[in-house]
C-alpha cells in the first residue's frame, strides 16, 4: 500500500521536524492498512500519547478511505525510536462505527522503537492478532505492508505464518516507497495462492465543520467564550488538522448560544 496524494496534503498545511514528520508518514500507512482489515462505517482512530518532545501524534482513517493526521510537540525533536520521542505513553486504537452505534478502544503502553514494533505490541496484547508491518515515509510518499493470521481459519500448512513472515522481512524501505503494491506481491509472494483485490484510492479529507466548533464553544460556554471576546474581540478556532481558520465575532458568539436561551426559556414553569 502507498500513499503519495494524500500524505503530501498533511505535509502541505503544516511543517512537521523531520523525525516528527518519519514518524507521522508511517503512521498514515499503517491507519490505511488497518482500516482495510476492517468490516465497518466509520472512523478508525490511532493516537500516540507521551510524556517527551512528541506529545501527540493522531490518525484518522475512515470507511470512505479518507485520512487525515496531526502531531504535536514541544521544543527540539531528536532522531531516534518512539522512546526518544515519545518517552512514557501509550498507545490507543478507537474505533467510532457510524449511527450511533457503541464506539471501541483499546489502550496499551507504548512498546517498540517504531510504529510497526508498537502496532505489532498492540495487536497481539489488545487483539490477540499475530500481525506483523513493515513501514517507510519520506517526504512524497509514504507506504506499507500488512501481514496477518487470521483466526478460525483451518491450518493447512503449520510452516505458512512463518514462511510469509520471513519473506516479508525481505522488503526494503525503498521498495516500499518505489515500487507499485502488485509488484511487491509478485515479487515476495510469486510462489503463493494469492488473491488480488481491487485497488481503492484513498484522499486526505477533514471533517471539520462550523457546526462542530459551534458545538465546542457551546461546551466551552458562555462566560469563556465572552472573557476571549473582550479580551480579544474575537474568537479564533484553527483545526489542528487541516489548519483552516473559524473565526467567531460578538455576533457569531451571541447565535451559538441562543439556542440554549431560548430551551431554557421553553423550559421555564410558571
Amino acid at each position: 500500500m502507498q500513499l503519495d496524494a494524500t500524505w503530501r496534503a498533511v505535509l502541505e498545511r503544516r511543517d512537521y521536524p523531520q523525525p516528527l514528520e518519519a514518524l507521522l508518514g508511517e503512521m498514515m500507512a499503517a491507519g490505511a492498512l488497518l482500516s482495510a482489515t476492517l468490516k465497518f462505517e466509520g472512523a478508525l482512530i490511532m493516537q500516540m500519547q507521551g510524556d517527551g518532545p512528541v506529545r501527540l501524534l493522531v490518525v484518522e482513517a475512515t470507511s470512505e478511505h479518507t485520512l487525515r493526521a496531526t502531531a504535536k510537540w514541544e521544543g527540539e525533536v531528536p532522531a531516534g525510536g518512539i522512546r526518544q520521542l515519545l518517552g512514557n505513553g501509550k498507545f490507543v486504537i478507537t474505533i467510532a462505527p457510524e449511527s450511533g452505534k457503541q464506539a471501541y478502544q483499546g489502550v496499551v503502553a507504548l512498546e517498540g522503537e517504531t510504529v510497526a514494533e508498537v502496532l505489532e505490541h498492540y495487536m497481539a496484547k489488545s487483539e490477540q492478532l499475530d500481525t506483523r508491518l513493515w513501514l517507510a515515509s519520506d517526504t512524497a510518499k509514504a507506504g506499507g505492508l500488512l501481514l496477518q493470521r487470521l483466526p478460525g481459519h483451518p491450518d493447512h500448512d503449520p510452516d505458512a505464518w512463518n514462511r510469509a513472515t520471513k519473506i516479508g522481512e525481505t522488503i526494503t524501505k525503498r521498495e516500499l516507497l518505489d515500487l507499485p503494491a502488485r509488484n511487491i506481491i509478485h515479487r515476495l509472494y510469486h510462489q503463493e495462492d494469492i488473491r488480488l483485490f481491487d485497488e481503492r484510492p484513498t484522499a486526505f479529507r477533514c471533517s471539520c465543520t462550523r457546526e462542530r466548533v459551534t458545538s465546542m464553544l457551546r461546551l466551552l460556554g458562555s462566560e469563556e467564550v465572552r472573557s476571549i471576546l473582550n479580551e480579544q474581540g474575537k474568537v479564533e478556532v484553527a483545526c489542528e488538522f487541516c489548519g483552516r481558520q473559524y473565526v467567531f465575532d460578538a455576533v457569531d458568539a451571541e447565535q451559538v448560544f441562543a439556542t440554549d436561551i431560548q430551551t431554557s426559556v421553553g423550559q421555564t414553569k410558571h
